[in-house]
């Protein structure tokens, strides 16, 4: 059975799920300290959270069970990412489920500060009829600057373009064809800042966007400028913002968001060209249970070893693409794993080079299964596809991707080479017509073979008799063969053969093997 620990409030449709799902048991105790819910997750396989929890490394430090952190929402900066790969552990968020509520509360302020509707409503209610105080602005014609053209920031633009304001926008990961498609004008940022009347925040909070806007960046705008921000706190300094404001060097802005929460401290809460509102962004009856449900959804089908969705710390793959994948996948797991286990030597490198159409696949994550599969035999530290690129370097190996043109028998193959402080050796592999992994060449070797869970490879002199030797002393230690071949390098006068049989291979048969006349190496190999 498997344990989810829940250290937020979820909406009352999601927890029906995880009652439904036979599969977990679940636990929810929102408000905890550090310290008590470091303790609490040394029993959990999952956590999920929302903003109220902060998974720092001391939250992580004691547990050796958690696989899973899912957040449900879309900011992951209460999270310590790199702790948590280190330790293996997946982190997921929502990041669709929140988009329109959050949009549309962009548009909401956005309306709100253009007409002064809160300013208006306080006068109001203090009976007074200030109407001249109140004059807004119409937002037909004017200008806004979307920073971040991502899920919220493209409803934000498609929506503002019917009010009639043209559309700039700024993303380093969008291209021209793209925004002319959203008809959105790119531009840098800096120009972005001069041209537009108002500027909208949808960057996720990074060590690149913590004070995105500064009072260097203020200075450039318009005066009659209006800052919105419903991403996250701190990508626009709220002391400069502050400063701005009061001074009048720009005109009004509201926030969403805040560096801390709540802003119960800021400055910011004695002006009054300033919107502020609790982080209300995903605060609507559909967003909640989006969240919740989609949450819940993601971290159950993982935990039963499903796909996992909208991880955070490993390279974001289409659902359908990632199951055309598997079989390289499993492929380069073998690879990686077998060649681990024949070569002697610490390692200093390894190489994985690609041919033919499998090129044209997200070549990053297979690779990381090759790495996966040369820690695997020799590591205690529960390597998988979030953590073994950070497990690699944190080893010193040298990790190289390579694509070939060379022409092969095969449409496709994949070869894995490590080098050590002693030696080179190389494994190449391909995909049957069923998809079924095949080692077809080791070293100078060629053969062909299935990788099977338990293994034994050797070279010898090539001579008469080697491999009825061989199989004799397996039969006598009552070993089962269910595979065999030999691939021949005529020049050395060597031979490599390679078996794969029904058990383990116990200590005293691989001795005994090693111990023929004209057997010149062995290994066992446990996939």
């Amino acid at each position: 059975m498997q344990k989810i620990f829940i250290s937020d409030k979820l909406s009352d449709d999601a927890l029906k799920l995880l009652e439904n799902e036979k599969s977990v048991e679940y636990t929810m105790k929102p408000g905890l300290t550090e310290d008590e819910l470091a303790e609490e997750l040394k029993n959990y396989d999952a956590l999920i959270i929302r903003s109220g929890t902060t998974v720092t490394a001391k939250v992580l430090s004691k547990t050796t069970r958690l696989k899973i952190i899912g957040r449900a929402g879309v900011g992951v900066d209460n999270v310590d990412i790199q702790t948590a790969s280190q330790k293996g552990i997946i982190v997921m968020n929502t990041p669709d489920a929140n988009t329109l509520s959050t949009c549309e509360q962009t548009i909401a302020l956005i309306m709100a500060t253009a007409r002064n509707t809160p300013q208006a409503y306080a006068s109001l209610k203090a009976k007074k009829w200030d109407r001249s105080k109140l004059t807004g602005i119409e937002l037909y014609g004017k200008t806004l600057g979307v920073v971040g053209l991502g899920r919220i920031g493209a409803e934000v633009a498609k929506r503002m373009e019917s009010f009639g304001m043209k559309i700039i926008g700024y993303d380093p990961f969008v291209t021209k064809e793209k925004a002319d498609a959203m008809g959105i004008e790119v531009m840098e940022l800096a120009e972005l800042y001069k041209q537009a009347d108002i500027i909208t925040i949808h960057v996720p909070k990074t060590k690149d966007t913590k004070d995105l806007i500064g009072k260097a960046q203020i200075d450039t705008m318009k005066k009659s400028v209006i800052l919105i921000n419903c991403a996250r706190g701190g990508i626009i300094n709220e002391q400069a913002l502050y400063e701005a404001l009061k001074s009048g060097r720009i005109q009004k802005a509201a926030l969403d968001v805040f560096d801390k929460e709540p802003p119960f401290d800021s400055p910011l809460l004695e002006l009054e060209n300033i919107i502020l509102t609790p982080h209300l962004g995903a605060s609507t009856v559909e967003a909640q249970e989006k969240v919740g449900t989609g949450i819940i959804d993601q971290v159950v089908e993982a935990l039963k070893g499903g796909m996992v969705r909208n991880a955070v710390n490993i390279p974001a793959i289409d659902p359908e693409l990632l199951k055309e994948m598997q079989p390289y996948l499993n492929l380069n797991e073998k690879l990686g794993s077998f060649v681990a286990q024949i070569v002697e030597g610490n390692i200093k490198s390894m190489t994985v080079e690609y041919s033919g159409s499998v090129t044209g696949y997200d070549l990053k994550i297979l690779t990381i299964a090759a790495i996966k599969g040369i820690l695997m035999p020799a590591s205690s530290d529960g390597v998988n596809y979030v953590n073994a690129n950070i497990l690699a370097k944190a080893r010193g190996i040298e990790v190289i991707q390579k694509t070939t043109d060379i022409k092969s028998d095969f449409p496709n193959m994949i070869s894995v080479t490590i080098e050590t402080d002693k030696e080179k050796r190389k494994v190449y592999g391909v995909l049957s017509i069923n998809k079924e992994a095949r080692i077809v060449k080791v070293d100078n070797f060629e053969m062909e073979i299935t990788p099977e869970k338990n293994m034994l490879i050797y070279k010898n002199v090539d001579k008469p008799g080697i491999i009825g030797r061989v199989g004799t002393i397996l039969g006598e230690k009552g070993v089962n063969i269910a595979s065999f071949d030999v691939g021949r390098c005529r020049e050395d006068k060597v031979a490599m053969g390679i078996i794969t049989v029904d058990s383990d291979v116990p200590k005293d048969v691989v001795d005994s093997i090693k111990n023929v006349a004209d057997i010149l190496e062995i290994k066992s190999v446990v996939l």
